[in-house]
């Protein structure tokens, strides 16, 4: 990992951090081509794709009921009692935030209001290649079943020998969806925001993938709606001398396992204990079954030594993370200070895996630096709101000088008109 040391309030630079942007030319000029090319050929160009891309030949894309079951009747016991233990716990904490509708009358009889309505149709990008992940169908469904989404569809890559990931199918089944396609990339992202002849379009596209589903996702954008253009994952770690090196080195490596573009950063207070985790790094890697991935993202991490804790808390809001591990003595009495982060997980007994499984709180988290002005995927991104508003008589005359004001002051003589001719006939 690189190494930088910082002065007593000295901020963490944009050249020192070197991350990756979720923009990539390459990728956006491909999935432009890909994008456009599905939406004009439906069903044929998306078999061109999947063959070109995934090496498969698929007559029908949609994964059929007796697919589904044979797969399910070869997963382990154990693995679905914690998937479903999984479900419960992400469904009880996105039930917490859940809104509703809101009302609110004046004395002058004026009615206003939000009206909260259930988006229709989602889909959720499941992603495949390095590895399989059904928590990310638990971390997008859940919220979306608990919002009302009448209909929510998986698409995921498939594999080459037309196999199914049991315990993906699994989550499917625990979270209620049941239409599932196997396609990836650009062009499962392109079928989900337009459709083809066998893919009735969505509303809302969620969930992670790689540069070109991310790519795509900003392609559709504004025809569709999305949760966030996500770049490659990351992790920041704040230890001080209470910390155990041990920890923090798998902690690290957790985050840098996940793809050679994850980014990990480590926050300390001494060059001695930077070695120390390094140390131990290198002793982990000794038995990690991904440590050409792990070692090809920690050569771009960043190791940040600080004089005090005001400054690691500033570079922490510099960095503004995708995950913040706080391994510190009082992680909670520095939690107001954290300004910028997608996920904070406090204290020694906190890993970043337990927010990526079964605590609750939703892992679809912003990164590159946009927890800034960006939150977790939750409950409320599958939910919209209409304004609501019901005026009376006495309403339109208190307001109605006021209206035409403004109205006459941008020039906009219908908008003032309307309102003269009500009030006329009061």
């Amino acid at each position: 990992m690189r190494r930088v040391t910082l002065q007593p309030g000295e901020i963490l630079s944009n050249e020192q951090m070197q991350r990756f942007s979720a923009f990539d030319a390459q990728a956006m000029r491909a999935a432009t081509d890909i994008v456009e090319a599905v939406r004009e050929g439906g069903d044929a160009t998306l078999r061109e794709y999947t063959a070109k891309f995934d090496g498969v030949d698929l007559d029908d894309f949609r994964v059929s009921q007796e697919a589904i079951d044979a797969a399910l009747a070869t997963l382990d016991p154990k693995l679905a009692a914690s998937l479903q233990h999984a479900v419960d716990q992400v469904r009880e904490f996105h039930e917490r935030q859940l809104q509703e509708s809101m009302f609110a009358v004046r004395p002058n009889g004026a009615l206003v209001g939000s009206k909260m309505t259930a988006i229709e149709a989602v889909g959720i990008y499941v992603p495949g290649g390095r590895a399989l992940y059904p928590s990310s169908v638990i971390m997008n469904a859940i919220p979306a079943q608990v919002a009302g989404v009448e209909r929510i569809v998986c698409v995921t890559p498939p594999t080459k020998d037309g196999s199914l990931d049991a315990a993906v199918l699994e989550a499917c089944r625990l979270c209620g969806v049941t239409e599932i396609y196997s396609i990836g990339g650009a062009q499962a992202v392109a079928a989900l925001a337009y459709g083809t002849e066998s893919i009735k379009p969505v509303n809302k596209i969620t969930g992670p993938g790689n540069a070109y589903v991310a790519a795509a996702k900003k392609i559709v954008m504004g025809d569709v709606g999305i949760d966030m253009i996500a770049g490659p994952s990351e992790v920041l770690v704040v230890a001080d001398e209470t910390a155990d090196p041990r920890m923090v080195a798998i902690d690290i490596m957790a985050q840098a396992e996940h793809d050679p573009l994850a980014t990990c950063y480590l926050v300390c207070f001494s060059d001695e204990y930077a070695d120390q985790v390094e140390a131990n790094i290198a002793e982990h890697m000794k038995r990690s079954t991904r440590a050409e991935i792990t070692a090809a993202s920690l050569e771009h991490g960043l190791i940040v030594v600080c004089p005090d804790m005001e400054t690691a808390i500033g570079a922490v809001n510099e960095v503004a993370p995708e995950h913040l591990e706080m391994h510190i003595d009082n992680a909670m009495g520095q939690l107001g200070a954290i300004k910028n982060a997608g996920a904070i997980f406090l204290g020694e007994w906190t890993p970043e895996a337990v927010g990526d499984y079964v605590a609750g709180p939703n892992h679809t988290l912003p990164t590159g630096g946009t927890a800034k002005f960006s939150s977790p995927l939750g409950t409320m991104d599958f939910m919209k709101h209409s304004s609501v508003i019901q005026y009376t008589k006495k309403a339109l005359a208190d307001d109605g000088e006021s209206i035409v004001s403004i109205a006459d002051r941008e020039g906009l003589w219908s908008h003032a008109e309307s309102v003269r001719l009500r009030l006329a006939e009061l």
